[in-house]
């Protein structure tokens, strides 16, 4: 009779890929035990020879809670995990779900040093995968992030939201080495977070500009609004009329490498052509269209508005560059139209008050006049799909024409000659972007009462309900202001360099993103977040 010997053993594995631990105090993660069936020959024979025992296993890896990512802007909330996290490695995938997530997905796979392997339905140790999808009626710009099994995870319900968690990826890694353990839901407190560069006053190069591009896509701002137009150049390539256009200019070859490169990072490009003020470099082209008073004296920057001319040219340019500027906003300017800063601008400028009279009606004043000039503009662009904004100084008290409801409130100072309060726009439900010049104006050669802002009065002091020096407006009208603008003005061109202007922003910069993305009081000191920029460089 054969007598078959069986022996049982049984081994508590690890968990494979260090996954959640099993017990905080390092024990193993699994038990030895060796039984023999009865009647064998090991269990007739206590003295035969033993089979060497099989190795003890390794415990099972225990890992602390994992903490929050350290970014800028702060991510909004980070659930916890035990687990070791995610790093790159040589060899990794990133993979999307979504065709329209490629240009997220080759970004993020280009700066990790990860292999970009398109659309895939299986999945690696290893692999970072982009996906759309989420609640009904969530911000397109919201996302979550899953760290967990070897891998992560970055969805939402918008191409805008799934690339700021791939940002979010990217300064874990910058930062710290790794993604932590858990999930990350994150979104910004407000839609609108802009830089806007003036770069008629100052020629800056396309390369330095692009290089501003990539910086605010990695701290999530979504507009870089352009001034390319003002009394001291006119600094994009035309067609319409090459005659206004400044020696040292972009072409528009440049600006659309510009454009599609800020489209890639989910940033609109708002232009700028300020008008009926601040229009000297088209002026000089144009001599014929310059406003003057009743003594015949030239006023600087501003177009004689009574002429049929003046709205041609305008218009021309308006249309022109809607083509170049494919974004959904346009900034119409409005602003320091120097026939409104006298005592009496219809006996100042008799042919504005007979053109507002004839507009208008026998009370039709100089004021109407201007506003109907932006309502007219305004309509301009709003044919090509845009949404206007204007100055607040743009918008004037107690006039017959008022501006049309659709035209935003870029609120920059309360210093024009009669002022209106932050408050009065919002009463009359106006929609507002908060550039207010306190915080957020970098003006070179800090002229007049102009100081360069710094990122710590911003990070300690402003939120977006401060629309207007240091008081913040009421929170019931919260909603009603869409975000905020940092603005560089060349006021003093040579005073920086590009070199200057771009480290002196830095820092602003930063502060503002983190007060957009959340406007509560930040859980860094000022010292902190200053070391996590320079650890994130």
């Amino acid at each position: 009779m054969l007598i078959v010997a069986v022996v049982l053993v049984t081994v508590g594995a690890g968990v494979s890929l260090g996954l959640l631990a099993t017990g905080d105090d390092g024990a193993p993660g699994g038990s030895e035990q060796r039984r023999s069936a009865p009647g064998t020959s090991e269990a007739a024979s206590p003295a035969a020879p033993r089979k060497p025992a099989a190795p003890t296993p390794s415990p099972t890896r225990s890992y602390p809670l994992s903490k929050a990512p350290q970014t800028i802007p702060a991510v909004s909330s980070h659930t916890a995990a035990r687990g070791p996290g995610w790093r790159p490695a040589s060899g990794e995938r990133v993979v999307v779900s979504d065709a329209r997530l490629a240009d997220e997905g080759r970004l993020i796979a280009g700066e990790l040093g990860l292999t970009y392997a398109g659309e895939k339905e299986d999945s690696r140790a290893g692999d970072v995968r982009l996906a759309l999808g989420g609640a009904k009626g969530a911000d397109p710009e919201s996302y979550t992030m899953t760290v967990r099994d070897g891998r992560v995870a970055i969805s939402g319900p918008g191409e805008a939201g799934v690339f700021y968690g791939t940002r979010t990826l990217k300064q874990e890694v910058q930062g710290a080495g790794a993604a932590p353990e858990g999930v990350v839901r994150d979104e910004p407190a407000k839609p609108v977070r802009g830089f806007m560069l003036d770069i008629a006053r100052k020629h800056f190069t396309a390369d330095w500009i692009e290089d501003r591009v990539r910086e605010l896509g990695d701290l999530k701002f979504n507009e870089l609004g352009l001034h390319f137009s003002d009394d001291q150049g006119f600094r994009i390539e035309s067609t319409s009329h090459p005659e206004i256009v400044s020696q040292q200019h972009l072409t528009k070859a440049q600006v659309r490498k510009i454009v599609e490169l800020a489209e890639s990072r989910h940033i609109t490009v708002v232009p700028e052509i300020d008008s009926p003020g601040h229009l000297g470099a088209v002026i000089a082209a144009h001599p014929d269209l310059q406003l003057r008073n009743v003594n015949g004296v030239a006023t600087r920057g501003a177009i004689d508005i009574s002429k049929a001319e003046s709205a041609e040219i305008v218009d021309d340019l308006l249309n022109e560059y809607a083509g170049l500027f494919p974004g959904s906003q346009w900034h119409l300017g409005g602003d320091e139209y120097q026939a409104l800063v006298v005592s009496n601008p219809e006996a100042s400028y008799p042919q504005l008050a007979t053109a507002a009279r004839a507009a208008y009606g026998s009370g039709g004043t100089v004021a109407d006049l201007a506003t109907g000039w932006l309502n007219d503009r305004a309509a301009t662009v709003r044919a090509h799909d845009r949404t206007p904004r204007a100055w607040n100084d743009g918008f004037f008290r107690d006039t017959s024409v008022r501006p049309d409801k659709d035209i935003r409130v870029a609120y920059w100072t309360g210093k024009e000659i009669g002022a209106r309060t932050p408050v009065e726009y919002l009463r009359e439900g106006r929609l507002v972007i908060n550039y207010n010049d306190e915080f957020l104006y970098y003006v070179l050669g800090q002229p007049q009462t102009f100081v360069y802002p710094t990122g710590q009065r911003i990070y300690e002091q402003w939120t977006p309900r401060v629309l207007r020096g240091t008081t913040a407006v009421p929170a019931t009208y919260d909603d009603q202001i869409l975000g905020g603008s940092f603005a560089v003005w060349c006021d003093l061109a040579n005073s920086q360099t590009q070199a200057q202007v771009a480290a002196g922003i830095r820092m602003p910069l930063r502060a503002l993103t983190q007060k957009l993305w959340d406007p509560g009081t930040p859980e860094l000191s000022w010292a902190q977040f200053r070391a996590l920029a320079d650890k994130l460089g």
